[in-house]
């Protein structure tokens, strides 16, 4: 069970002591929004590089972004450990999420609430990660979508058939009153961004809802 608070909901200008309250996560959740593929402006290679230089744990950029096919190396490159790219964005996803992991990342495929993932399940193995959003993407803070968890099952089940290391990412909404749902659901891997950064202490807010994942582990 893996959590990985989204740094959207952090304070930017105070990146470093900000990464340093999630050291006892798995992954420090970088946003990257191009105001074209959603509707919004965050960052891009520069805050992946400083976050990088900053991070106590591995940096994992989900790219909400036109044209990933030409910009997703260049984040493999800036130090992400993963690159997630959507499934509604990418001409070519098996070359792109090949070339990602022959630069050294993990390839993540992201899919939104009313994408289906039905196409994507024979596929699984050219991916690392399929990121099922509880959330339309582009604002934090956004109420949790129930209704997209018989899709997280769908990939955990079709994972597990084919006897599959893939992890599944859940993203928007995850907080203390949400995460066991999505656990259940088959999910491993949790962005939590307010349920972490808007906590009075959010070393404890990662703890907590890790033991709440744990306690729902298949």
């Amino acid at each position: 069970m893996l959590i990985s608070p989204s740094i959207l909901n952090s304070d930017i200008g105070r990146l470093a002591e900000e990464l340093d309250k999630i050291s006892g996560a798995d992954w420090a959740h970088v946003d990257v929004m191009d105001n074209h593929f959603v509707p919004n402006l965050s960052w891009g290679l520069p805050v992946v590089e400083a976050a990088k230089r900053y991070s106590p744990v591995p940096i994992d950029a989900h790219l909400m972004i036109t044209d990933p096919d030409r910009w997703a190396p260049a984040y493999v490159e800036a130090g992400a450990a993963s690159v997630t790219f959507h499934a509604e964005a990418a001409a070519a996803p098996i070359r792109l999420a090949r070339e990602i992991r022959g630069m050294g990342a993990r390839a993540g495929l992201a899919v939104n609430p009313a994408t289906p993932v039905t196409p994507y399940l024979e596929l699984l193995d050219e991916f690392d990660m399929i990121l099922c959003m509880t959330v339309e993407p582009g604002f934090g803070g956004q109420p949790f979508i129930e209704q997209v968890m018989p899709k997280v099952t769908q990939v955990r089940e079709a994972a597990d058939k084919k006897g599959l290391q893939t992890w599944v990412q859940v993203d928007g909404g995850v907080s203390a009153s949400t995460i066991e749902m999505a656990a259940r659901a088959g999910a491993n891997n949790f962005v939590a961004g307010s349920a972490v950064y808007k906590a009075d202490d959010a070393g404890e807010a990662v703890a907590e809802l890790r033991r709440l994942a744990e306690g729902c582990r298949h």
